[in-house]
């Protein structure tokens, strides 16, 4: 019971990764597109992306803290 325990978890922590992940994708998919479309405001993209990043990541983080825990 404990082996199955372990490798629903392990399952678990693989389907929830793909969230942050396809979530990354989006958000530096529509930076790259606001600083194609308006160059001069790159600075200011640049950074929310980073920002946007860092809330995606955490969710990640999240679950691999959540895999160790169960």
């Amino acid at each position: 019971m404990e082996e199955l325990k372990g490798a629903i978890a392990v399952m678990g922590y693989g389907l929830a990764a793909i969230g942050p992940g396809i979530g990354i994708g989006l958000v530096v998919a529509s930076a790259i597109s606001a600083m194609a479309r308006q160059p001069e405001a790159a600075g200011m993209v640049r950074t929310t992306m980073f920002l946007g990043i860092a809330f995606t990541e955490a969710l990640a983080l999240i679950g691999f803290v959540l895999f160790f825990i169960a």
